[in-house]
């Protein structure tokens, strides 16, 4: 298994309340050239969570931290009107503390961060860093 240092949250950059699948985030990345999608896990509207690329390997969702870290994204994060925005379900918001908790258990030591953090992007549209700084 390679070493986690960092789980990074991220969001699909669709509409409010508009689903999106593994699957067709796995279409998306591959017409992008991406051997597979680059996320491990992805979080429906309705907290379900859905599995990637496997853990032990390395994402596509992170340039320069792939190697080290745990891609999780969610459905969402931009309004009616296409701007940035914190869509998350009340759904979408328990999987996410229950998903980001048990990936915190399996990789003691891990930090979580927003893609922002790495990347000039609103993605995912709120402060992942911040809100799960006290997991």
């Amino acid at each position: 298994m390679r070493k986690i240092n960092e789980i990074i949250v991220h969001c699909t950059a669709t509409p409010a309340g508009r689903e999106v699948t593994a699957a067709e985030v796995d279409r998306w990345h591959r017409a992008r050239g991406f051997e597979r999608i680059g996320y491990h896990f992805l979080v429906g509207l309705d907290g379900t969570v859905e599995t990637g690329r496997p853990v032990e390997v390395a994402g596509a969702h992170c340039k320069g931290r792939n190697m080290t870290s745990i891609g999780v994204a969610y459905a969402g994060g931009l309004d009616a009107q296409g701007h940035p925005a914190d869509t998350r379900t009340p759904e979408q918001r328990r999987a996410l503390i229950e998903l980001i908790s048990a990936l915190l258990r399996r990789f003691p030591g891990a930090r979580v961060h927003s893609h922002r953090d790495f990347a000039a992007k609103a993605c995912p549209c709120f402060d992942a860093t911040t809100e799960y700084s006290r997991l």
